[in-house]
């Protein structure tokens, strides 16, 4: 029980450990920098989608 553990707790501590700069980083640029160009993009994308339901 406890080896198992220890296995989740390694794995945990590595998967923090790769992928925490990574997500700082994208949080940081997509946050701050880039919100105004993502927000255009969205309200862009849902206002020009064409509607699903047309009767054919």
């Amino acid at each position: 029980m406890f080896l198992l553990l220890f296995f989740v707790l390694l794995i945990q501590f590595f998967t923090y450990w790769i992928f925490e700069p990574l997500a700082s980083f994208l949080e940081y640029v997509l946050e701050i920098r880039f919100f105004p160009i993502v927000a255009l993009i969205g309200l862009v994308f849902l206002f020009s989608a064409k509607n699903i339901e047309q009767d054919e």
